[in-house]
């Protein structure tokens, strides 16, 4: 049974990981998609701010979406999301990081122009094993209401 609108409270949801994030990881989606030198080449990374090789913020974003999505969006009536409120770099993401998504629902609310749908905001605080914050990230989702996904 999916999870739908009326099932979700403000509170914390969960914590969700971990998810290994290697230095190969780290430089194939640089290669990719963000070839800046602090994600490819350690030595140029070194000469940086970020004092050494370092992921992609937008590497966190994506794993932000797989590590949610394998501990909880999967298991929703998800009607997708109208896009990010918020999203902070805190700290670095380093190669051999191990990272956890802690989710608390801020608030909610019934849409005012689709009765089937309602928004659940949330809370991402993405932390390494130490328990660092690297990164945070605010976003509705919309949910589906229990009578629109069949649900009892």
């Amino acid at each position: 049974m999916k999870l739908t609108f009326e099932d979700f409270k403000p509170g914390h949801f969960g914590t969700f990981g971990p998810h290994h994030v290697s230095r190969d990881d780290i430089i194939a989606f640089a290669s990719e998609f963000d070839p800046q030198p602090m994600h490819l080449d350690e030595e140029a990374a070194r000469r940086t701010i970020l004092k050494g090789l370092s992921g992609s913020g937008w590497h966190m974003c994506s794993l932000l979406m797989r590590i949610c999505w394998d501990g909880f969006i999967h298991n929703i009536a998800s009607a997708g999301s109208p896009g990010v409120d918020e999203v902070r770099w805190v700290s670095p993401l380093r190669p051999g990081d191990d990272l956890t998504i802690s989710v608390d629902v801020v608030s909610t609310r019934e849409s005012k122009s689709r009765s089937d749908v309602g928004f659940v905001y949330i809370k991402n605080d993405m932390r390494n094993a130490s328990g660092q914050t690297l990164m945070l990230a605010t976003l509705p989702l919309m949910v589906l209401r229990r009578a629109a996904a069949g649900a009892k």
